[in-house]
């Protein structure tokens, strides 16, 4: 079976990947040829004794700057004719819903994890295609984010799930949160599991979800339904 997707992520602390990405369903993806992941340490590619990746920023300031030479070493080892360098930056554009479902499209992705105050700019305006932010506050390093990008874009890749109707009742999906979900016993401590679900009409439950995910969403994220234009239409 051809790979659908190639992943080559680069970071100074590739112990922090490797785990996660060998569990659950990215581990199960990679087990049966859906995706492939390499996770590679950018000190391999850094000079010297200490093999030094960072270095004081000019014009002074707290903090260090990962250097080029390696970074670009790095990306130039691993990247391909169609790949797309993408750099995990708190000022990137956000990830959402859409964007994994695009990047999960691509053939081969290159993940840059950036560390201390971030990487020279040069590498950013050379070798980056797209950066992206998992949300507005700062980590330690960019590579707990690739795994998030990666996780998301993963469940888009057909196969990794083992039903695909869940990505249909995701939440953010038709910018809508998801429903309230239940299973045995259908009573608990006095808690009853509503009637709907237990009826067995297909339709009404339908219904009962579309309801419940609509007012989930009014109460908890109102803007979202507030962006989407074609959410009356839609809904």
């Amino acid at each position: 079976m051809e790979t659908a997707l190639k992943i080559d992520l680069l970071t100074l602390f590739p112990g922090m990947a490797t785990g996660y990405l060998e569990e659950s369903m990215i581990g199960r993806a990679i087990k049966h040829g859906l995706l492939s992941i390499d996770v590679h340490d950018i000190r391999k590619w850094a000079k010297g004794r200490h093999r030094e990746t960072d270095d004081r920023p000019f014009g002074g300031g707290a903090g260090m700057v990962m250097k080029p030479e390696p970074l670009f070493a790095a990306i130039e080892s691993v990247k391909r004719e169609a790949s797309t360098v993408i750099y995990l930056a708190p000022d990137g554009e956000k990830l959402t819903q859409p964007l994994a479902q695009e990047l999960s499209r691509e053939k081969h992705l290159v993940f840059l994890s950036g560390h201390y105050e971030g990487i020279d700019q040069r590498v950013r305006d050379c070798l980056v295609d797209r950066e992206v932010s998992i949300g507005d506050y700062v980590l330690t390093n960019g590579t707990i984010a690739a795994c998030v990008v990666i996780d998301a874009l993963a469940r888009y890749i057909p196969g990794v799930l083992g039903e695909e109707k869940s990505l249909t009742q995701d939440s953010f999906t038709a910018s809508l949160l998801t429903f309230p979900q239940f299973t045995r016993p259908a009573e608990f401590r006095g808690m009853q599991v509503p009637e709907v679900l237990l009826s067995g009409n297909h339709a009404e439950i339908e219904a009962w979800r579309l309801a419940q995910r609509k007012e989930n969403t009014q109460i908890r994220r109102p803007d979202i339904i507030s962006k989407d234009p074609n959410h009356e239409s839609n809904h």
